[in-house]
């Protein structure tokens, strides 16, 4: 046994060369497995310990007011474990230095100390002190993005009241890990504030003396959610009670499910691809480097090494390198899921980050790069082990001659060495076939790591160039009459204005359910269109809404079907509407009615709950501040703001696990190719070292090795691009949410792009082969295994 041990690091290190770069195929794809569990489990893991240690509530619900003596009742509810009232007042912020509109939520807390629920983790600072109205805590984020800190001072309206307030602290809430404003798609953290004061200076800036307008509360073991809520309901409905919710639909947590979902469809979808990629390839690799030491098993087999041991030997080879690599995987996956978790936990304001590698991911990663390398090697070994010892010292009997394609069909003109690799490709076509699956596979990685970019550019294209064409969207603090859009359009820079309607609803259809809205809107429109499936503007029928897409499906409703509605504002009606068609959206979904018939359903005037505005670009600086100073005025979007949100949204999140997947892409169709170059040049140095001793010069065989690289590579990119289309198309329906869909675009640029980087990856294979070949000896091809 020593010597096959001395024979084994003889072995790795003869093989040096291609056993790195089979090592490199292994380090990614277990890298990219552990990057993406790994980070996918530090999220969800630090959710739950947020969630349980802040005391994170499950069900939540807004009124209009009532009493305080109201809790008791409540709390007799059947189901309810702890529960705690509270006021929340919408405000405005004026930070110093900053010019355009910012808004926030004022939550209470009591006085001088923690909630029972969704309790404050302090960064720095502290509680504001019992008694005091002046002091306020501030959000993270908020404070980040205004670098504002404990001590300063902050000027906000509340209940159109000025007040000067100071910072006592700096602190996160588990309901605001996603910190978003009401109704937008993207967070904005320099213009929506989170602020908790205390709950006596609350109530008297709001108005809301010994009375309350949210409840939050926590359940039994075992309680039925929906029974708890449909009591809440009840004694709620009599005090403007706006519908009470569970946990999946407060805002924070329905956000963070939504991207976790997108981050579970990539972390299991991607890795699985990479590493089945790299286990294909180490199957092939490993087949076709013990097909190359075919006469050495004779000989080992000749000193009367049984089978199992000699399998066992070439087994060892290939798992030292398997071992290898995984180590480097694994450390490498743990670094990059660091990193990655890191950027979202930023991005998600979680207030620690529970990081931590399980056993069983990295253990998962390393089996099945392990065991589909075994299950090469004992396949290529065993092929082996079918000959006879004396016939296999022998090198393999050439290929049966026979008449070329190129022959048959009487070509001419074609050189020497094109004809030689012409010959050998035909002549070899599993081979062949093989390796262009192989650089397919590199290519169509590529194409699945990359089109994201494209797919996301569109997606925006369509949704602020198409749809939304307005430069801010006002929204008033309650529905209020049209003759408010007179006074919008009378603002110095305002071009045009269109009012709509939007109502918090619940639609209903068979069993399930989605909490959203239904937005009426004035036709004809100008600023914000709805678009059918070939992306053109449609007209709202007079009677019927329109649906997103995606809204339909989450409802498995259909045009003509009767979608219910349950209106969660004012008297809260309970509408039938039919489903009159179907709109194409990416962002968002929605459920669409003409204006005049959402104000007839409701049963209420023309009222508007906000308006579109097109404003002069030099004149926006001076829009904003006339509306910051009118007081029904709730809050203002613009749009660039809204894609500036988006773009850092998609920096953070997916287009960061992109660029980690884009490098793993590369580095594995830079090991694929020169895999690819080492085993060719193995299996044919006798060969070439021969053509050598014939008088073919050293750039003529060059051309043979690697023209028929270059070939063969050419020949799998068309391959690579249907492979890879379908890989993208795959990935994109498990991304869908009713946050946004990336659609599947495949741009020039995706399919240049993973062309480019195979290319310079064969390129860059060849000159590392051009050292070999001038290094190749000329005495060995008069040698013989006889």
């Amino acid at each position: 046994m020593r010597a096959l041990n001395t024979k084994l690091l003889r072995n790795l290190w003869t093989l040096k060369g291609q056993g790195l770069a089979i090592a490199v195929v292994i380090a990614t794809g277990v890298a990219m497995f552990v990057m993406s569990f790994t980070a996918l489990d530090a999220l969800r893991l630090s959710q739950q310990s947020v969630y349980q240690s802040q005391r994170f509530s499950e069900v939540f619900a807004n009124l209009k007011r009532a009493p305080e003596s109201l809790a008791d009742r409540l709390r007799a509810v059947p189901g309810v474990a702890t529960l705690e009232t509270r006021v929340q007042a919408p405000v405005k912020l004026q930070v110093p230095g900053f010019d355009q509109p910012v808004t926030g939520l004022a939550q209470s807390i009591p006085d001088g100390r923690q909630p029972q629920l969704n309790q404050l983790h302090l960064r720095t600072g502290q509680l504001p002190e019992a008694g005091r109205n002046d002091q306020v805590l501030l959000s993270e984020a908020f404070a980040e993005a205004h670098e504002l800190q404990p001590g300063d001072r902050l000027s906000v309206v509340i209940n159109g009241r000025y007040q000067t307030l100071w910072i006592s602290g700096i602190a996160l809430s588990p309901e605001y890990i996603y910190q978003i404003r009401p109704g937008d798609l993207f967070p904005d953290f320099s213009r929506y504030a989170i602020l908790w004061m205390n709950r006596d200076a609350l109530e008297s800036a709001f108005d809301m003396e010994g009375a309350f307008n949210n409840v939050t509360l926590t359940l039994y073991a075992g309680a039925n959610p929906q029974t708890t809520i449909d009591h809440l309901d009840g004694l709620l409905e009599p005090w403007g009670g706006l519908g009470a919710y569970g946990r999946d639909d407060q805002l924070s947590h329905r956000f963070i499910e939504q991207e976790l979902e997108q981050i579970a469809a990539m972390a299991v979808f991607l890795p699985l691809i990479f590493i089945g990629v790299s286990a294909f390839l180490l199957n092939v690799v490993a087949a076709r480097l013990i097909r190359t030491q075919r006469e050495q098993i004779a000989v080992l087999k000749a000193f009367g090494y049984d089978s199992l041991t000699v399998a066992g030997h070439y087994l060892m080879l290939v798992l030292v390198i398997v071992l290898i690599g995984s180590i480097l995987g694994v450390l490498l996956g743990t670094w990059l899921a660091s990193a990655l978790a890191g950027l979202y936990q930023d991005f998600f304001r979680f207030p620690w980050l529970e990081f931590r590698l399980r056993a069983s991911v990295a253990l998962t990663a390393i089996v099945i790069a392990g065991g589909a390398t075994a299950l090469g090697t004992l396949t290529a070994v065993y092929r082996a082990f079918r000959l006879p010892p004396a016939e296999a010292m022998r090198p393999e009997p050439p290929t049966h001659f026979r008449r070329t394609l190129i022959e048959r069909l009487g070509i001419r003109g074609l050189s020497q060495p094109t004809r030689i690799i012409l010959r050998n490709l035909e002549r070899q076509p599993i081979k062949a076939g093989l390796s262009i699956l192989g650089i397919s596979l590199a290519v169509g990685m590529m194409m699945l790591t990359g089109f994201q970019k494209g797919s996301i550019d569109y997606m925006m294209d369509v949704q602020f160039r198409l749809a939304q064409q307005q430069d801010m969207t006002v929204s008033f603090i309650e529905p209020t009459q049209r003759g408010a859009l007179h006074e919008l359009a009378a603002l110095p820079g305002v071009r045009y204005v269109e009012g709509f309607r939007s109502a918090s609803a619940i639609l209903h259809y068979g069993h399930r359910s989605y909490r959203g809205g239904v937005q009426g809107f004035s036709e004809p429109r100008h600023l914000v269109q709805v678009l059918d499936d070939q992306l053109q503007p449609i007209a709202i029928p007079d009677e019927g809404v329109l649906l997103t897409d995606h809204l339909a499906t989450m409802l498995g409703i259909g045009v003509g079907d009767t979608l219910q509605v349950k209106v969660q504002e004012g008297r809260q009606p309970e509408l039938a509407i039919p489903v009159a068609g179907l709109v194409t959206e990416f962002i968002g979904v929605g459920a669409y009615l003409r204006q005049d018939t959402l104000a007839r359903l409701l049963g209420e005037g023309d009222t508007v709950s906000g308006a579109f505005l097109a404003v002069d670009p030099e004149l926006v600086e001076e829009v904003n501040r006339r509306l910051e100073a009118m007081p029904r005025v709730a809050g203002v979007n613009q749009r660039d703001t809204t894609i500036r949100a988006f773009d850092d949204m998609m920096a953070d999140s997916m287009l960061v696990f992109t660029f980690f997947s884009v490098f793993m892409a590369g580095s594995i169709a830079f090991a694929v190719v020169y895999n690819n170059a080492r085993i060719a040049f193995a299996e044919r140095s006798r060969e070439l070292a021969t053509l050598r001793v014939l008088g073919f010069t050293r750039a003529e065989i060059a051309f043979i090795l690697l023209g028929e690289l270059l070939l063969l590579t050419v020949l799998a990119m068309p391959l690579g691009f249907l492979l890879g289309a379908g890989l993208c198309q795959l990935l994109t329906l498990g991304m869908q949410t009713d946050l946004y869909r990336v659609p599947l675009v495949l741009t020039a640029d995706t399919y240049a792009s993973a062309a480019l980087v195979v290319l310079v990856a064969t390129l860059l294979s060849a000159l590392m082969m051009g050292r070999a070949l001038v290094k190749l000896d000329m005495v060995s091809a008069l040698k013989s295994a006889e």
